[in-house]
């Protein structure tokens, strides 16, 4: 309103009445189904939204509208069940019907730009009751920009739960959390990034409202698994379509032959008939009797009520006709089979239920019993790319160098030990060399080590490191630094510069430093290990090996192996009060697991996970056996690059390592 336009007591009066009025009774469940259209840009199903495409919704938003008591609603989920959309549909609900201050929490400061482009803006611009409220961003003085949305009454706020700034940046009456679980747990040193957001709430008392969601990753570690033991614990019970028996759906009671997963039937746990999925838009209607039941005991359901906390858990048994079908669902269980990762990607995503880490250390002599066949210093067939991961300690350096294979099955091929500091000529002369050395493929090729990744050190000997590192290609080592998982979004963070000392001058950006998330790496490591060893009859028959299985040669110690088993995931309350999962030593020596840990964040770099049929292929190639009449001549194939033979004797051109293109791959 222009000055001009100013009415005097009029508009002052009108204000007044309008600041006066209690919230509307409408919920958001009505608002989207009257107001809310889908764009093709965000959705799969543009057009006007319907609530009865996913009825197990509409009690959520419903309670995520004013006229709800509610004050915190939990939503453990799957992956793509619409709870971003029924988040969505709060945001417009607010803008027109209940303005205020409204701050949106993503991951990280990118996702939260994507999800204005992707998902806030088509809100906005499908909407005409929200296209009136919010200006252009082109528009002078709109106040609408990628991160904040300025509306008559209130302001929508995105920001990424990695900024401090953001996540204290004004005071809000609705908080939405998104994927609270891939939060970092701490944010520049202020603490926990929910624990900031709520503290925006604060002055808007019972009136404020927080939306926690996520898929759920590792127990111990699960933000939003733990905020949903807090709650009443809603599960969307229906109506088995043969005897009527209410009940929730479980993974467990879908059930097909084996190898047919197109056939997947779930049995009722009341009748035991089966029933088909062509049943689940009649029997997930509220209308036919499907309705949230609070499963915690009592006395939780009681506490939750007047804590104003209701919790949500829906899984992709749920999943509308036309999303994620039961035999899909079938089809991914079928696959990840013998493989924990992908059992863990399923159990997340699909199931939406929380990981069982094994944590505990695997028996380490029955690891050293089954040595072999390959020799301490061999490689072996199988191996196609060398990395090696080097542990810096005060009075010597423990390098491990691995193998790589297909499915990531890895041999350790060597053991090495440099005795003295690191600061010292003959350790850097020692370390220098190494990465010239190669092996002997039983093909006849030498392979050199592709990366090596070295600990930065604890402080003593961290600038020696680094300025051995400087001196270094920095497309073969790399200086990283352990960090403990929290809630793993990658394995391998960075680089960051790094201000380091040289020769008295300090130089600000002197060298890279990876973080590596050592717990990750660590429960791989322990799940590789456990895997069963194939016999010579399954061999013959031919059976392939495990993916990642772990080849431990002969000629290793068996104190090498007890390091390798040295640590154990235990679960541990904090002075908080809340459970949380850490490793702890077990022994006093842990070298070759650290090792380990470092060369197989080497391999995660060089993109050793992503590698696709053709690219392991185009490795094999390399390692040919050589033409007849050819064997005293050498091949050296390092990562990616074609062989180049060498005659004895000869002197390598300083250009045998081949063209520097990229990154060593």
């Amino acid at each position: 309103m222009s000055l001009a336009e100013f009415d005097g007591a009029r508009d002052i009066r009108a204000a007044w009445l309008a600041g006066l009025a209690p919230d509307p009774r409408q919920t958001v469940s009505e608002w989207a189904d009257r107001h809310r259209v889908l764009s093709s840009r965000g959705s799969s199903e543009a057009g006007p939204y319907r609530t009865a495409r996913t009825p197990y919704l509409r009690e959520i938003m419903d309670a995520l509208s004013p006229s709800s008591a509610l004050e915190r609603i939990v939503f453990m989920k799957a992956a793509q069940v619409g709870a971003t959309e029924a988040g969505n549909n709060w945001v417009g609900y607010v803008m027109h019907r209940a303005p205020g201050a409204f701050l949106a929490v993503q991951p990280t400061t990118d996702l939260a730009k994507r999800l204005s482009q992707q998902r806030i803006d088509p809100l906005i611009e499908e909407s005409p009751v929200l296209r009136a409220l919010v200006a252009p961003a082109r528009a002078r003085d709109s106040g609408n920009t990628v991160l904040a949305k300025r509306f008559p009454g209130g302001q929508f706020v995105l920001t990424g739960a990695n900024s401090a700034v953001g996540l204290r940046s004004m005071p809000a009456r609705w908080v939405f959390l998104d994927e609270v679980d891939a939060y970092p747990g701490d944010v520049d040193g202020e603490g926990d990034p929910v624990a900031l957001a709520e503290a925006r709430t604060v002055s808007f008392g019972h009136r404020a409202k927080m939306f926690l969601v996520s898929t759920p990753t590792i127990r111990g570690l699960s933000r939003i698994e733990r905020e949903f033991l807090r709650s009443d614990q809603r599960r969307y019970h229906v109506p088995c379509p043969v005897c009527g028996t209410l009940q929730w759906l479980k993974f467990e009671r879908l059930r097909w032959p084996k190898g047919m997963p197109e056939r997947a039937r779930y049995h009722c746990e009341a009748c035991e008939e089966p029933f088909e999925e062509r049943h689940k838009t009649a029997f997930m209607d509220p209308a036919n009797g499907a309705r949230w039941i609070a499963t915690a005991p009592a006395e939780q359901i009681a506490a939750a009520s007047a804590a104003g906390i209701a919790g949500f858990h829906i899984s992709a048994l749920y999943s509308p006709l036309g999303w994620q079908s039961w035999a899909e669902i079938a089809r991914l269980w079928e696959a990840a089979q013998g493989n924990d990762a992908a059992l863990k990607t399923v159990k997340n995503t699909v199931l939406g239920e929380t990981w069982a880490e094994r944590g505990e250390a695997p028996d380490w002599e029955r690891l050293y019993e089954r040595r072999g066949p390959h020799r301490l210093g061999e490689v072996s067939e199988g191996v196609l790319v060398l990395t090696a991961g080097a542990d810096v300690q005060r009075d010597r350096v423990e390098i491990d160098v691995w193998g790589w294979g297909r499915g990531l099955r890895s041999w350790l091929i060597d053991h090495i030990v440099i005795e003295g500091e690191i600061g010292t000529e003959p350790v850097r002369q020692a370390l220098s060399e190494l990465l010239l050395r190669t092996w002997r493929h039983p093909s006849g090729s030498e392979l050199p080590i592709s990366r090596l990744a070295i600990d930065s050190g604890d402080g003593a000997t961290t600038d020696a490191v680094y300025s051995w590192v400087r001196a270094q290609s920095r497309d073969r080592v790399m200086a990283i630094k352990g960090m403990r998982d929290g809630v793993v979004t990658s394995p391998v963070d960075g680089p960051s510069w790094v201000e380091v000392t040289e020769r008295g001058r300090k130089v600000r950006r002197g060298v890279q430093l990876w973080s590596v998330k050592v717990g990750f790496f660590k429960s791989e490591t322990y799940r590789f290990l456990r895997l069963g060893q194939p016999t010579d009859e399954d061999l013959e028959a031919g059976s392939a090996w495990p993916s990642g299985f772990i080849h431990i040669p002969r000629g290793i110690t068996s104190e090498w192996v007890r390091q390798l088993t040295a640590e154990q995931l235990v679960t541990v309350r904090t002075r908080a009060g809340y459970m949380k999962t850490e490793w702890q030593q077990l022994r006093d020596r842990n070298e070759s697991l650290d090792c380990r840990v470092y060369a197989r964040a080497a391999a995660w770099l060089m993109g050793l996970d992503r590698w696709d049929e053709p690219r392991w292929e185009q490795r094999e190639l390399a390692f040919e056996t050589p033409r007849a009449g050819t064997a005293e001549q050498e091949r050296v194939v390092p990562a990616d690059v074609s062989p180049v033979r060498v005659a004895p004797g000869q002197k390598r051109r300083q250009d045998w390592l081949g063209p520097r293109r990229g990154r060593w791959i």
